[in-house]
């Protein structure tokens, strides 16, 4: 049975496949839409306000425009989420802007009182790191992290977990304000690689909670499928043998500082210090030009 937290693939009238406000989730800061202009070489256009939101736009599949205030911003195309990183484009608050293009985007949003500059970030600038090690190695994508892009609260990234590997590891939480731990809604947004038989792609995710604040979420994930942690330890994410996962994480919060900060489930903390001694997956990274097992292969759209 599906947790509440649980949003199925295409759950958004159209022309979105995902449409979650901080209304809809039932918090105050962090939005994700997930927008379709078709696969065909004409695409469409579609006109949107960034109203209270600052957002992130980015190419999941396919590429684009984004055109605001006079300006004209283009998003270069991928295959899909496994093929490297994408170009990013921030807007401010209040302002109306249009997208353009064949191919689905990601609108990654959450509430803001200043303003900072329209800016493109091209693929080839997002810092790209490798985090973890052996089965728990996975590839993340900086594009709108606290210490990479500035911006107002908005803390955004990507993270792509080989087949038979755990992400989101160990399990931590960031749902208070401290020295040590910064408040921030999540949203995991999911897409899964088909296996090199063509069978269609599905990995796990988990959020647990504490006894002062329960919660429970247990969720087999597939393309399209979102999971919002509204608090809780949340990990693993994980990636069936033969099926690389793909997530993108937005996140925001209430407190004065925009920084993830995390906390570990001091029961799984230990697993830091044993990537000390092991190496990082050699199946990563995954680029552009990757042989690695199927990072070139492109997974279905989300499922109807």
């Amino acid at each position: 049975m599906h947790s509440k937290l649980y949003i199925p693939a295409n759950s958004a009238a159209a022309p979105f496949t995902v449409a979650i406000t901080p209304e809809d989730a039932g918090w105050s800061e962090s939005s994700l839409h997930v927008l379709d202009l078709g696969s065909d070489a004409a695409g469409r256009s579609v006109s949107l306000n960034t109203g209270d939101d600052e957002v992130m736009i980015l190419p999941l599949a396919g590429g684009g425009r984004v055109e605001c205030g006079g300006e004209s911003f283009e998003l270069s195309p991928r295959a899909s989420v496994f093929d490297g990183a994408a170009d990013m484009e921030y807007l401010a608050i209040e302002q109306t802007y249009t997208v353009s293009g064949p191919g689905r985007m990601a609108i990654c949003g959450a509430r803001a009182k200043a303003s900072f500059p329209n800016r493109r970030v091209a693929a080839a600038d997002v810092s790209v790191e490798l985090r973890g090690a052996g089965n728990c190695s996975r590839q993340v994508h900086n594009f709108g992290t606290a210490t990479t892009f500035e911006a107002d609260s908005l803390i955004a990234c990507e993270v792509i977990t080989p087949g038979g590997n755990w992400s989101s590891y160990p399990a931590h939480k960031h749902d208070e304000n401290t020295e040590v731990e910064t408040q921030l809604e999540e949203i995991y947004y999911f897409e899964v690689d088909d296996s090199p038989a063509g069978t269609t792609g599905f990995g796990y995710h988990r959020v647990y909670g504490t006894p002062e604040r329960p919660i429970e979420v247990l969720e087999e994930v597939r393309s399209g499928d979102v999971v919002l942690v509204p608090h809780g330890y949340h990990g693993p994410s994980i990636a069936a043998p033969g099926h690389h996962m793909y997530y993108l994480n937005v996140m925001a919060g209430s407190g004065p500082t925009r920084a993830w900060l995390i906390c570990d489930d001091p029961s799984h903390t230990w697993l830091r210090g044993s990537w000390e001694h092991q190496d990082i997956d050699p199946r990563l990274p995954f680029t552009v030009s990757s042989e690695a097992d199927s990072a070139t292969r492109t997974p279905a759209p989300p499922a109807g």
